[in-house]
Formats: C-alpha cells, sequence, structure tokens
C-alpha cells in the first residue's frame, strides 16, 4: 500500500553489538527477512536489534538472525528464496502474496500459532491470510486507508457537511469546481495500486475484482461499469485533477497538498501528516471510508509466514509466537505508524489522527484474494486509464480489460 524508499543491500542485524554470539551446533537458526516496516533506517535497525536480543534471552537455544531487506524487488526474491530453498525461513508477506505460495506448496500453515489467541486478532486479519481453510500467516500489523480532505476548501465552496458517501461527493463536486478546486484526488496513473484508487470504490459499490469461484473476472459487471462511470461523471463535472489520468498518489508536491484537490478517499496515516505540514494540521479532516452500498476501506495484515523448506519449524514457530505478541506489536504499532492486528493490544502515545484513523479498522478489507490478483490489477489499471482519457467509454474499457483478465486467468502457471 505505501512506497519506502529502498534501504539497500541487506543487513544483517544479528551483530556482535546486538549481543546474539555466534550459532552453535546445540542451538537452532532462524533466519527472518524483514522489511521498513519501520521506514526510519536508525530506528527500524535498533528496534530489531532490540527484538533480537530479547527473544534470545528467553529462548537460549535460539540463533535469531533478523536481515533487513528493501522493498524493491520483494516479491522477485522471495519467490526466487522459496524455490530455492535458501534465504529465510520466515518472511513478512502481505494477504496479496501468500496465495500463490500456498498454491505452490512453498509456505507451512501456522493454524498452530495464531489458535491459542486467536479470538484476540481482527476477524478480517486472520480471513484474509486464510487459503483453504488453513491460516498461512501470523499477523503482527495491520495497515488501514481512510479519507483524507481539507475541511478549508469545502468550507470555501459552501459546503457544510463533507461527503460521507459516494452520491455526496458527486453533490459537492460543482460547488468545488466554481472555486477551481476538484473535490476528488484520484490517482488515475497505472503504476498506482488500485488498491489506494479504483477498487475502494468498486467494493463500496457492491462490486469484486473476480467471480466467486476465482476462474474469471467480475469487475466489468454492473457494479464495475457504475463505479468507473462514476469517476468519468466526476471528471465531467470538474471533480478530478486535469492530470487525473497520469496522476499519482503523492501527497507532498501533489495538488491535494496545493489545495487544487479537496479529498483523497484512500489514503494512509503517513500521508495525513504530509497534508498537514503543506495545509496546517487543522485544516486536515479525516473520514470514514466513503460509502456507496457499503463502506469498505482497504487494509492488509502484514504476517510472518513460514517457508516450508525450514529446518526449524519449531523454532520458527516460537519466533512468530515471540512477534506477535501484544508486547511486541504494541511497540512495533508505535514505531511504524500502522496499527496492531489484535483487538487486546494498546498503542502508546497514539496521536489524535492515529486514533481517527483505527475508527476504519472496522472496514478494512485486504482485496480479492488470488493467486493472479497481481498479473490482473496490471491489466486493468491501463483501461481505466483510457477511459479517464476520454478513449473508451466505462463498459468498453472494463470489457476489454475483462477480456485480457480471463485470458490470464485460463492460463496456466
Amino acid at each position: 500500500m505505501r512506497k519506502h524508499a529502498a534501504v539497500g543491500v541487506a543487513v544483517a542485524l544479528s551483530i556482535a553489538a546486538a549481543g546474539c554470539g555466534s550459532s552453535g551446533s546445540d542451538k537452532a537458526t532462524v533466519t527472518l527477512w524483514m522489511y521498513p516496516v519501520i521506514s526510519d533506517q536508525a530506528k527500524s535497525l535498533a528496534f530489531w536489534g532490540k527484538i533480537e536480543k530479547d527473544f534470545e534471552a528467553k529462548n537460549p537455544t535460539i540463533d535469531l538472525k533478523i536481515d533487513q531487506q528493501p522493498w524493491e524487488g520483494r516479491q522477485e526474491k522471495v519467490t526466487t528464496a522459496l524455490v530455492s530453498k535458501k534465504g529465510f525461513d520466515v518472511v513478512v508477506l502481505g494477504p496479496d502474496q501468500i496465495p500463490q505460495y500456498a498454491q505452490q506448496g512453498t509456505i507451512e500453515p501456522v493454524d498452530e500459532v495464531v489458535a491459542p489467541a486467536k479470538a484476540s486478532y481482527l476477524p478480517n486479519s486472520l480471513a484474509a491470510l486464510t487459503v483453504g481453510g488453513k491460516v498461512y500467516g501470523v499477523p503482527i500489523y495491520q495497515t488501514i486507508t481512510a479519507p483524507i480532505y481539507n475541511k478549508k476548501l469545502f468550507a470555501e465552496a459552501g459546503v457544510t457537511k463533507v461527503p460521507e458517501t459516494l452520491a455526496e461527493l458527486k453533490e459537492a463536486a460543482p460547488k468545488l469546481a466554481a472555486k477551481k478546486v476538484a473535490v476528488l484526488d484520484y490517482p488515475g496513473d497505472p503504476e498506482v495500486s488500485l488498491n489506494q484508487s479504483f477498487y475502494p470504490i468498486l467494493w463500496a459499490n457492491g462490486g469484486s475484482v473476480f467471480a466467486p469461484d476465482g476462474k474469471s473476472a467480475a469487475f466489468n459487471g454492473p457494479e464495475g461499469v457504475e463505479s468507473l462511470q462514476f469517476l468519468l461523471d466526476l471528471k465531467a463535472l470538474g471533480g478530478l485533477p486535469a492530470n487525473v489520468a497520469s496522476k499519482r498518489n503523492d501527497i507532498e508536491g501533489g495538488a491535494l497538498a496545493a489545495g487544487k484537490t479537496a479529498m483523497y478517499h484512500a489514503a494512509t496515516a503517513l500521508q495525513v501528516t504530509q497534508l498537514g505540514t503543506a495545509i496546517g494540521a487543522e485544516n486536515v479532516g479525516i473520514g470514514l471510508p466513503l460509502e456507496g452500498k457499503k463502506r469498505v476501506a482497504f487494509g492488509i495484515p502484514g504476517a510472518l509466514v513460514l517457508a516450508k523448506h525450514t529446518e526449524n519449524k519449531d523454532a520458527a514457530k516460537k519466533v512468530a509466537t515471540f512477534l506477535a505478541s501484544p508486547e511486541v506489536t504494541a511497540q512495533l504499532a508505535k514505531e511504524s505508524g500502522f496499527y496492531p492486528a489484535r483487538t487486546d493490544v494498546s498503542v502508546p502515545d497514539q496521536s489524535e489522527a492515529a486514533k481517527e484513523f483505527a475508527k476504519s479498522l472496522q472496514y478494512a478489507f485486504p482485496g480479492d484474494a488470488h493467486p493472479k490478483a497481481r498479473q490482473v490489477m496490471s491489466v486493468i489499471g491501463p483501461h481505466i486509464q483510457a477511459a479517464l482519457l476520454g478513449k473508451e467509454d466505462a463498459k468498453t474499457a472494463l470489457d476489454a480489460a475483462a477480456k485480457e483478465a480471463n485470458t490470464l486467468l485460463s492460463s496456466g502457471g
């Protein structure tokens, strides 16, 4: 969901300064690939270094090695490691990545790890990590998106009630357009994940990307056409940025920060801070997911996944249990700005903005899980862009995308 700068080559955190010592023949070694969940590299190094020491103090027969990896090239590296059976024992993945590895049989179910605290996890978190009735990830954090908006722009346009539904957003569009402001900061660049652009609107309208059996596309159904037509109607009303077809979802240096757009419907908590810096924190509002037929917010759990090939499964499961504990996940949430995936965890010193974002956790949806979800997304994006450019109407665009997607879904591999 959000992008971080790559932190460079993998940095082994299990160094002498971390007090880990060398691994002897009587110790089980567990290697964890961790990513910049904590975006500040210095804080990340310190946090995971302490985790190593704390874990090993409680588990002296296990040598935990935490390698910090960059986000860049993550999918390819993980796939290579699983195929070659080298690199890690435990890795952090999201629910969109897990189905393909479960299908391939390269990762291990972790039902017994989550079982003791199953009732404490956010139900949507565990559901997102379940494939074929088995849980394949132990959640250690949860992301969430929500609308953020410029209070001042709505007030200046005479909109006394900030839109809470798609219909209200469309109704407000002409009033803001009269002030030369686009109501929705929609990012139409195909490089932007549809989870933070088109999909939340599709889901709010009751649509889905795939048919229930996963064998064909469903996004070109009535709900999908309605969703894309909604965007085209907004554009006609002056409700989308002039460069919507090529626009990314950056806040810093973008239209929302410049006061040229009024709301972004699928923002992250980090973007609240960025917008506040640009327009003043007092002018930033945070809402619940825009409602169509229902409210849906894109949000995914970050989960610890066990490689099938690991030689020390019991030790790896102990690592996962430790990292998913209330104590560790509370501190991780504090340092990362994400949220715990458990309801029995309180985050220390949580900001008021973070608390507002947390209200959307009940609506969290990880996206339509499918082994080819990412490939299908890459097919849909360009056709939505074509519609935003006026080259295709809503139905033609989505039908063309569905034809390509169905070819993908019917192919092997």
